[in-house]
Order: C-alpha cells, then structure tokens, then sequence
C-alpha cells in the first residue's frame, strides 16, 4: 500500500511542477524590465554620460543567448635546462 500511494503523490508533484513552469516563460523579459536591468547595472558601475549611453545601448541590443566564453590562451612550457 504504501508504494501505491508514493506513486501518486510523484504524479502529483510531477503535475503540479508542470503546470507551474509550463505557465512563466523562462528568457521572456518585455523591454520595459530589461530597461531597468540595463539602468540597475550602469547605476551599479556608477556610469554617466556617453559612457552611460553606450552601455544601456548595448544592453538593450544583446539577445537573451548566453554569453560566449574566450578560450583561454595556451602557455608553452619552458624548456628545462
């Protein structure tokens, strides 16, 4: 009896788990709340002026894609001698 009863309770988590995600999209943001995050990290970096502008521009202008990671740079070992 009790596996029978554990199995329902996992399908009720399991529906209720995806009926809350299926409902908030997870990368939708609407321009006026990426504003405020472009605002809240050139406030952050206590920019201003062109420097400002520049930054918000860019901000509102990057996707929702994740950000690109550089490869780091290979060190030849010294020879030992």
């Amino acid at each position: 009896m009790k596996g029978k009863y554990m199995i329902v309770r996992l399908l009720v988590a399991a529906g209720l788990a995806a009926v809350v995600f299926a409902g908030t999209p997870a990368l939708a943001v609407t321009a006026k709340e990426k504003m405020a995050t472009c605002k809240f990290g050139a406030d952050d970096q206590k920019l201003a002026g062109a420097a400002r502008k520049s930054f918000l521009t860019k901000c509102m202008a990057n996707s929702d894609a994740p950000v690109k990671q550089a490869k780091p740079k290979q060190v030849k070992p010294k020879p030992q001698t």
